[in-house]
């Protein structure tokens, strides 16, 4: 039976997913059309989608989109979709690395933190969104309306009812993996866990 993997917000099927997902089925689910989504709705609706049919959800940079009061929402609705041994990847910014690179690097709001393939990304798109993003759009559900740090989404995931959950900091970003049960051993040797 193929794996099916429900990637939240991921924007369009011309991102790529992680290498692990290969051979999975792919259902993208975002609020924009646009991308090709299969699912046109909101990560806040999830619980009216059918229950367990998902091994995985891939959550890369949209968390940050949603209120702190909107997060018990969507992250029921991670674990509503999921399999019993299902997990969920996700992806946000890191704030407390973007603050530390303002005050050793001297940086601005609107200075350049790093270039990305879109191009320059300053400190005021971290916080707040890709200002680029949401004025060509014209959608201010692109705008960020909530941070994170590895402890403080260690800490949602973990209220959400996610029993197991490991994290780790990359460049300007935290990334987390929580499983609904324990891992299996298949899980735990593609994420090389203990």
């Amino acid at each position: 039976m193929t794996q099916s993997v429900l990637n939240v917000g991921g924007n369009s099927k011309q991102i790529p997913l992680p290498p692990h997902y290969e051979g999975w089925r792919h259902d993208l689910l975002d609020i924009d059309p646009r991308g090709g989504a299969d699912v046109v709705c909101d990560a806040r609706e999830l619980a009216t989608l059918p229950a367990a049919g998902y091994d995985a959800v891939w959550c890369s940079h949209n968390l940050e989109h949603y209120w702190r009061h909107d997060l018990p929402k969507v992250l029921a609705g991670f674990l509503h979709v999921l399999k019993a041994d299902g997990f969920a990847e996700v992806r946000v910014p890191d704030m407390k690395s973007v603050f530390e690179a303002m005050l050793q690097q001297g940086l601005d709001i609107d200075d350049t933190l790093y270039v990305s393939p879109a191009g320059p990304i300053t400190v005021n798109d971290v916080i707040y969104g890709y200002g680029k993003e949401i004025a060509d759009s014209g959608k201010d559900f692109y705008a960020h309306k909530n941070g994170f740090t590895r402890n403080s989404l260690t800490a949602v995931l973990r209220s959400a009812g996610f029993t197991e959950v490991y994290t780790a900091s990359k460049p300007f970003e935290v990334a987390a993996i929580a499983f609904k049960a324990r891992p299996t051993p298949g899980q735990r040797a593609i994420f090389r866990l203990p």
